[in-house]
């Protein structure tokens, strides 16, 4: 069943063979540091719900997403087309691409467990790329000084900034997503920057 949602501008469909719709992305959204004319990649871009959440923002950036699931892949190219944006979907494993070091930001919400841990991941979910081979095709993308943004559990945070500071990126903003002031928190949005200095700002958490 195919679901429908209005984001500002633009209009964002997907159906049960996409990851759904959720709150972690769309503060993703809001997170990524995005510039005038920053050109973007999503690696795991499903229906390419970041891609318009970048677009939304403005600024003309051009768009480019890597999706595993053909189907979603192809929902994503609708979902562009359907809005009168242009960008590029690739279908495939993200891990026997080679995207050229050419990207402003790159972005992801990737799963949050690995796989075979049990925990639910979602449907074409990057077909077990790990962490670290995530943070590695992120690395290889961006120009210097790039940034790649992530939404992730919070129970995986060491394994978040030691898997970004192997990859050669260094952790620059940190901000912590929480439903209820009485539950702890629920996500961690992180940012670092190819080649960028120490020193990691902790914002104020989310709600």
């Amino acid at each position: 069943m195919e679901k429908r949602e209005q984001l500002g501008p633009y209009a964002y469909r997907w159906d049960e063979r996409c990851f759904p719709l959720g709150a972690d992305s769309l503060a993703l959204g809001e997170f990524c540091t995005l510039r005038k004319g920053n050109r973007v990649l999503d690696l795991g871009c499903g229906a390419g719900l970041l891609l318009l959440l970048c677009a939304r923002r403005g600024g003309g950036v051009s768009l480019c997403g890597v999706e595993l699931d053909p189907a979603a892949a192809g929902l994503a190219r609708e979902n562009l087309s359907g809005n009168g944006l242009t960008g590029e979907i690739l279908t495939g494993d993200l891990r026997s691409m080679s995207p050229p070091g050419e990207f402003d930001l790159v972005v992801s919400n990737p799963p949050w467990y690995p796989e075979g841990s049990g925990a639910r991941g979602g449907p074409g979910r990057l077909g077990g790329c790990t962490l670290d081979e995530l943070c590695a095709v992120a690395a290889k993308a961006l120009k210097g000084k790039g940034r790649f943004a992530l939404v992730h559990v919070p129970e995986r945070l060491t394994d978040l900034l030691t898997g970004l500071r192997r990859a050669g990126m260094e952790p620059k903003r940190l901000q912590f997503c929480r439903s209820r002031g009485d539950r702890p928190p629920y996500a961690v949005l992180i940012e670092a920057v190819k080649g960028g200095r120490p020193g990691l700002a902790i914002l104020p958490e989310r709600s």
